[in-house]
């Protein structure tokens, strides 16, 4: 199912405020961007429980350690690429201590647009999922995005990190979607090859998968929206039925939804893996749509890297 775009960011902000009403032990931080990520809704219901820290991240993820250790409910917002200047709080006072602290942040890839490249952190999976005990969630909808809000509020108590971003994106899953940890969903079956996508690549590949049928291949599609923990089981039941798989992210190939699919597909169940993504590059000032064609991850773009997959298939095939 798919319907008109919507916010993934405001879909955040009105999630915080209906938590908010049945558990008066969550609080947010915000470091001056809560117009932009939407924590601003939270803080006008709860003010007494919204802090706005300022241009100061480091100080907001200390902070958020605090209220965590203090036994506060907490989450904490800013702009995707601002966070990583708190590695090392994030590391020594949320991760070592495996607080309760979940990091959702805006503005990620390069759906960013016009704040180009300075603000299109296109490497931010890699580096929260390096972290122990860090989890990393990239939902594909303003459905997914609410229900995993919700799921990270009720049912953990460990850091997480839900990456979001600038645009509105097409709403893929029902309403009354919820999420499952660990768990991917199947958008579209087929039996030639497997397409995996986080965040707007799987509205995408989806789009691919119709032209490429009319080509003749028959394109599974999957949305694998936990980067860490991944479903391990989704991905060599592909790699067995399919035989080939291509990964599809608005992040880089390296550390990133293509390097963890390779490492499973390797480990357990090798077959040809073809990674599409942001190519050891910077991002670049444009509209946000049009810088997809331009880094040549548009749908056409999906439709030629699956069909290079089985031209890649003969050469080594050739080859052995």
């Amino acid at each position: 199912m798919e319907t008109k775009p919507e916010s993934l960011r405001e879909a955040y902000g009105n999630e915080l405020v209906s938590l908010g009403k049945k558990d008066p032990n969550l609080v947010v931080l915000d470091a001056d961007l809560s117009s932009s990520t939407k924590t601003g809704i939270f803080g006008k219901a709860f003010p007494e429980r919204f802090f706005n820290m300022g241009i100061s991240e480091q100080s907001m993820v200390t902070a958020a350690a605090g209220l965590a250790l203090s036994g506060k409910k907490v989450f904490a917002s800013t702009f995707a690429v601002f966070l990583m200047r708190t590695y090392e709080q994030i590391r020594q006072s949320v991760c070592y201590n495996n607080l309760d602290v979940k990091f959702v942040t805006t503005h990620a890839g390069i759906t960013v647009g016009e704040d180009g490249a300075t603000h299109q952190i296109v490497e931010d999976i890699g580096v929260m999922a390096g972290l122990p005990h860090m989890s990393v969630i990239v939902p594909v909808d303003a459905v997914e995005t609410r229900s995993v809000i919700r799921y990270v509020h009720d049912y953990t108590v460990s850091p997480y990190y839900v990456r979001l971003t600038r645009e509105k994106f097409p709403v893929l899953n029902d309403p009354d979607y919820e999420y499952t940890p660990r768990k991917s969903v199947t958008f579209k079956d087929g039996s030639d090859l497997t397409i995996i996508g986080c965040g707007v690549m799987v509205s995408f590949a989806l789009q691919a998968a119709d032209e490429l049928k009319r080509k003749g291949i028959d394109a599974r599609v999957i949305n694998m929206s936990s980067i860490k923990p991944m479903d391990r089981d989704a991905v060599v039941k592909a790699a067995s039925e399919t035989g080939r798989i291509l990964t599809v992210e608005e992040h880089s190939i390296y550390n990133g939804l293509g390097s963890r699919v390779a490492e499973i597909v390797g480990e357990e169940y090798p077959v040809l893996v073809h990674r599409m993504g942001m190519r050891d590059t910077f991002g670049k000032s444009g509209k946000s749509w049009e810088l997809f064609d331009y880094f040549h991850l548009g749908v056409p773009d999906i439709v030629r890297s699956a069909e290079s997959v089985f031209r890649e298939e003969k050469k080594f095939e050739s080859i052995s």
